[in-house]
């Protein structure tokens, strides 16, 4: 079991931030499978009791979880973006981005796709105002190419699936095929984005 110091009266959010930071831990080192009550209590140094003020069972800690990828995968795609002025570039950068997340957090982006909370789990808390999910990034990229000009898409929110799930695709399979001779990846992320979101010249 990890130590660990207790916190000071009146801080259970920062416990309640240690609890899915254990989660994280153990996601990052081997899968969902292994969040149970007592295997977060150990990864952070707890008791399991303590855990069921801020969570009902594990299904709510992996849904703060989901929560949490989410929100740094919009904040890495962001990141991106925000190096670049030009909206064919932003959508590139972006599409990247994604990739990129695919490529240095295996576990996390895995468990976006694998993990789907309970009907009757709630996910902590909204995006808070200004915040957006990944795909609705997307889509306002490719809002932002057909405003400026540059894209001819007449529907930016299934070109936006149609873009997503080409990326989501090439990701697993470059991650489960590697050997296989792919294009280069800048041509390959190229053709998928600048093809799929109807990019002009």
């Amino acid at each position: 079991m990890r130590s660990r110091t207790r916190n000071p009266r009146g801080e259970g959010s920062r416990l309640r931030e240690e609890i899915v930071d254990a989660a994280v831990r153990l996601i990052d080192g081997g899968g969902p499978e292994r969040v149970t009550l007592r295997g977060v209590a150990r990864e952070a140094g707890i008791s399991a009791p303590s855990i069921y003020d801020h969570f009902a069972d594990p299904a709510e800690i992996l849904a703060a979880v989901l929560e949490r990828f989410l929100g740094q995968l919009e904040v890495h795609i962001r990141a991106a973006i925000d190096q670049h002025t030009d909206p064919v570039d932003q959508l590139l950068a972006g599409c990247e981005a994604y990739l990129t997340f695919s490529d240095q957090y295996p576990p996390r982006y895995a468990f976006l796709f694998r993990y789907e909370p309970d009907s009757d789990t709630e996910i902590p808390h909204e995006p808070a105002s200004g915040e957006a999910e990944p795909f609705e990034v997307l889509v306002g990229g490719i809002t932002d190419c057909v405003n400026a000009g540059r894209s001819a898409s007449t529907d930016p929110w299934a070109d936006a699936c149609a873009v997503w799930s080409a990326l989501h695709g090439y990701a697993g399979l470059r991650a489960s095929i590697p050997e296989f001779p792919w294009p280069p990846h800048q041509e390959m992320l190229e053709r998928i984005v600048r093809g799929l979101a109807r990019i002009v010249d």
